[in-house]
């Protein structure tokens, strides 16, 4: 039998060695944090996470000792992270609206540490990444409850930025008012009005009157200056903290699963891999003017595989009746049989451009 001096001496000589391996991962894992600053990626990658267990696991032979070496891997790739994170607080996201509207609560949620910077419109969101000022943009796409949002639709198709991610955000709208208001105090109620349109039930139900604003968190913003019980805000709970209010009533939305997508815009292309599960691509096209090349297009889709999730079309505002269409669908549109796809799809498009390749996003640790 070994020493127990010697054994010591041993694990000495290996936590040596693996003192310096992990000096060599962290500078490798500054360089990825890097490439994200640049390229406006959110540090969470739970894709790649997956594939680094899974790997992980045929690595050790000893069944005993592949449970134990995957939470060294987790814990590991925590402490990745929070590196990561602390490079990462230099970065500047773009978003339309205000501190406490959904759009800031969807930044915060994928980037936590990163500066938020508010602009007064999507397009000057998204020219913020395009000229340098920021390094992402963080812009919502569609709302289950309101449809597309066609601006946003527009400047992914006239723009020079890549989706890479997507990111579902349940929206749940509140009725804010003053300290020590009640629900039989109020009697007017103000939001932008796709927020008054979501809590219609509600509003009609207590009788109250509608004032439109410019966004959700600027109408909180206009009750706490007002200071009058008679008035409140249909704005989220993150408001009501920013502005000291008291949220007189919870959860008003007509539709529960109200959900709104974002989509995080940056100037690369980060060409996400993978043909199934949380691998997506955004696909925007042109069809010709010849009987059947719409059909054409999106049967050519199919045939390969790509199962779309969805599909809208969008005027094009220089030609009179003219079209351009939106496609999202599941898989890898960068693999073999992706580039065969777009090849075919020549034949009856005019124009096709890949907006991005990525996965959905989750909330990102703090």
């Amino acid at each position: 039998m070994e020493d127990l001096k010697d054994i010591r001496k041993q694990i000495t000589e290996t936590d040596n060695q693996m003192a310096e391996l992990f000096s060599k991962r962290m500078q490798l894992v500054a360089k990825v944090a890097e490439y994200k600053r640049v390229n406006g990626l959110p540090v969470y990658d739970p894709k790649r996470e997956q594939q680094v267990l899974a790997n992980g696991a045929e690595r050790i032979k000893d069944p005993e000792l592949k449970s134990y070496y995957n939470s060294f891997l987790k814990s590991t790739m925590e402490i990745s992270r929070r590196y990561q994170s602390s490079i990462l607080e230099g970065v500047r996201v773009a978003y339309c609206g205000t501190e406490g509207a959904f759009a800031h609560i969807a930044a915060c949620k994928i980037f936590p540490k990163a500066a938020k910077i508010p602009y007064t419109s999507f397009k000057k969101a998204y020219e913020a990444v395009e000229n340098g000022e920021c390094n992402c943009a963080v812009l919502p796409v569609e709302n289950s409850f309101a449809g597309d949002v066609d601006q946003v639709n527009d400047l992914m198709f006239s723009g020079n930025l890549f989706v890479n991610g997507m990111y579902d955000l349940a929206v749940t709208h509140d009725l804010l008012g003053i300290e020590g208001a009640t629900l039989g105090d109020i009697k007017t109620v103000v939001s932008h009005s796709q927020a008054l349109s979501q809590c219609s039930s509600f509003i009609k139900e207590k009788g109250l009157k509608e004032i439109e604003y410019s966004n959700t968190a600027l109408a909180a913003q206009y009750v706490k200056e007002q200071n009058d019980k008679s008035i409140a805000a249909v704005a989220s709970a993150e408001s009501a903290r920013l502005f000291g209010l008291d949220v007189v009533a919870r959860s008003i939305n007509d539709d529960r699963t109200n959900t709104t997508r974002f989509a995080v815009f940056s100037p690369v292309d980060n060409r996400a891999s993978g043909d199934s599960g949380n691998t997506y691509f955004s696909l925007l096209f042109t069809a010709r003017n010849e009987a059947g090349s719409l059909a054409g297009a999106l049967s050519i889709l199919g045939r390969y595989g790509f199962n779309m999730r969805t599909l809208r079309s969008r005027p094009m505002k220089e030609l009179l009746w003219q079209y351009y269409f939106y496609v999202e669908a599941e898989g890898d549109i960068y693999g073999e049989e992706g580039r065969k796809c777009v090849e075919e799809m020549k034949s009856c498009c005019d124009k096709i451009k890949i907006v991005g390749s990525y996965n959905n996003l989750h909330d990102q640790e703090e």
